[in-house]
């Protein structure tokens, strides 16, 4: 059997069981690898297992404990507290708040540091104003998505675009050229987090360490608290000036947090929410074998000779859209958008169409990972703390995609004529 015939099949029925859960999501995602490497797709000892050694695994460790730090001192609570206190505890405001403030910071910073930054403080705020943390995490990890989307260096499909247009010798994508669209998608998706998607969101908290932690605040010296936010400003201004990759400042931090007592070992441990770990290792070498085993261009030709040849755009654009944010809920967006991008500027091409308004549909499309938490990093870090399933990333986030498919028909073509 081909390689890519198998990876399809490893594709489809992870999908199955991550939807049904029959079995936890952990053990699901960790069994790919274990598969790809038994069925000779993947290197047992180079690629199979890298996953585990993606420096997005390690971000994501390093912020679970700079964030539990920011519980375990009693931090979090204070600045829900006061947070609260200005704004009120009215779900909507807070939302609003938190979702503008990710979507402004994943513009030029990394979404995935965004997200992770941001996290202990939506918890604590969800904590003080009495309502489910689910309910600020997902619009959180979705604001990070959309905001990236609003300058050139935002999300890494922005970049791909760029290099397929400069290669072909056309004209590139300005810096903030993209927030022609970037900012009406966020604006969609913010009005429709605060509205239709609010409801959507189930209203469970996990179990955690955030009793305890409340309980110790009382016994916890000004001191660690003043450490404990030190840290975490030192970690966000070294990633907002790319002075050390993000992973290793992670790391640094929450090394840094354990030695200078901000919180002992074994919170440290606890702190780190493994499903989330495993849950994001195990599906990056599915993405890589998608990539290396043509997976992902068998699709993507399927797609793309069911459209036949006399199409227009708009239906051009309609299936790449589709094709592009479906590939990206399972591989990486970076490599779905290398892929497409070129097949888009080839039928743009014959069709005689504007390469630039096709492409960029494709990239924003990569984009829109909003329908399962292995899509993109934001959306995984907030799977455990949130409590969420699988399903409820697929009932959020599938209208959420829509809106931003009917936002890119209705702006592309304004701003980027067809013709």
């Amino acid at each position: 059997m081909a390689t890519s015939t198998i990876t399809l099949i490893v594709l489809a029925i992870a999908a199955i069981l991550f939807v049904t859960e029959i079995i936890p999501l952990a053990v699901t995602a960790m069994s790919v690898p274990v598969i790809l490497a038994l069925t000779g797709v993947l290197d047992a000892k180079k690629e199979a297992f890298s996953g585990l050694m993606d420096t997005s695994v390690l971000l994501f460790a390093g912020m679970f404990v700079v964030g539990a730090a920011l519980f375990e001192t009693g931090v979090a609570k204070k600045i829900g507290d006061s947070v609260v206190k200005i704004a009120g505890t009215s779900e909507i405001r807070l939302t609003f708040g938190v979702m503008f403030i990710a979507a402004a910071l994943s513009a030029v910073l990394s979404n995935t540091g965004t997200t992770a930054v941001l996290l202990p403080v939506a918890i604590g705020i969800a904590g003080s104003a009495g309502w489910s943390r689910g309910k600020i995490l997902m619009p959180l990890a979705f604001a990070a998505g959309m905001g990236g989307i609003i300058t050139l260096v935002g999300t890494p499909p922005n970049l791909a675009a760029n290099a397929v247009l400069n290669t072909a010798k056309l004209p590139p994508f300005g810096f903030f050229e993209f927030a022609y669209i970037g900012i009406p998608i966020t604006v969609a998706g913010i009005i429709y987090m605060l509205t239709l998607g609010r409801k959507l969101i189930p209203d469970r908290n996990p179990d955690d360490m955030s009793e305890e932690a409340v309980e110790e605040v009382k016994v916890v010296p000004f001191a660690k608290q003043f450490i404990s936010v030190a840290i975490l400003l030192g970690v966000v201004l070294i990633m907002a000036f790319d002075i050390i990759p993000l992973h290793v400042a992670a790391i640094t931090g929450a090394l840094l947090c354990v030695v200078t007592g901000c919180l002992n070992e074994k919170q440290a441990y606890r702190s780190i929410d493994w499903t989330t770990i495993f849950l994001f290792a195990g599906m990056l070498p599915l993405a890589k074998a998608m990539e290396i085993t043509g997976a992902g261009a068998i699709i993507a030709d399927s797609v793309v000779g069911m459209m036949g040849d006399n199409v227009g755009p708009y239906a051009v654009m309609t299936a790449l859209f589709f094709l592009s944010a479906i590939l990206s809920q399972f591989m990486s967006n970076t490599a779905c958008a290398a892929l497409l991008c070129p097949i888009g500027l080839a039928i743009a091409n014959s069709l005689g169409a504007s390469p630039q308004a096709i492409v960029l549909t494709i990239a924003v499309a990569a984009s829109c990972a909003f329908a399962t938490p292995v899509g993109t990093p934001p959306n995984t870090l907030v799977l455990g703390p949130g409590g969420f399933k699988f399903v409820d990333y697929i009932k959020v986030g599938t209208p959420l995609i829509v809106i931003c498919y009917l936002v890119c028909m209705a702006v592309i073509p304004i701003v980027w004529p067809f013709y």
